[in-house]
């Protein structure tokens, strides 16, 4: 006999199930082979993607979710070193900002607005900023920069990266002595079949 109790859990599974059909636009496990297509959509439209070239360690493609208040990623950028900033907040004085000119500066969320961080990084001559999250753990949540209506001018383009795999990228600079990473960004996957995409092994997309 099916008690109550069962009969809430099946529910639960059941919603859960369609809630995760649609949020992710996969297909379930009964019906789990993607096509290419259904693969590039579940990725999601709105990301922007770049590949890490050297060091060898690092060597993959990222996904990343572009602010709002900043200019589109229109310019490709091949090339271009990924500089961590000091402080790594990137609030107040950038203290590496010889090493930053030019440059993509690498910035961690938190202690000042995303607007602040993109503004302090543009007045030390960085070309563009990516922000990685505080959570070393967060291989899943994409932050939105938002505008903190300060009304204040931005004029270099800016996007969120996962904290685990920012983490990675820094720790994996510091073990190696490194400055910078070597970075192509933005990268087009859209002609890339699915198997061929070079995804961090520590992330599932």
């Amino acid at each position: 006999m099916i008690t109550s109790e069962m009969q809430l859990i099946f529910k639960i599974l059941i919603a859960a199930g369609l809630t995760f059909r649609t949020l992710g636009g996969l297909k379930t496990i009964e019906d789990p082979t993607l096509t290419d297509d259904e693969y590039r959509v579940s990725l999601g439209k709105d990301y922007i993607f770049f590949e890490i070239t050297e060091p060898e360690e690092l060597a993959y493609t990222y996904k990343a979710n572009p602010a709002g208040f900043t200019p589109p990623w229109n310019n490709t950028y091949n090339g271009v070193q990924l500089v961590p900033t000091e402080p790594a907040c990137g609030c107040g004085f950038i203290q590496n900002s010889d090493e930053i000119e030019g440059k993509i500066a690498l910035v961690e969320r938190g202690d000042c607005s995303f607007v602040s961080k993109v503004i302090r990084a543009q007045d030390a001559g960085a070309i563009a900023v990516v922000v990685t999250d505080q959570d070393s753990d967060n291989d899943e949540l994409f932050i939105s920069m938002v505008d903190d209506t300060t009304e204040r001018e931005v004029n270099i383009p800016a996007a969120f990266v996962l904290g685990k795999n920012g983490h990675i990228i820094k720790k994996t600079l510091d073990r190696l002595s490194l400055q910078a990473a070597v970075v192509n960004i933005p990268v087009n996957i859209t002609r890339i079949s699915p198997y061929k995409l070079n995804q961090p092994p520590w992330l599932v997309w």
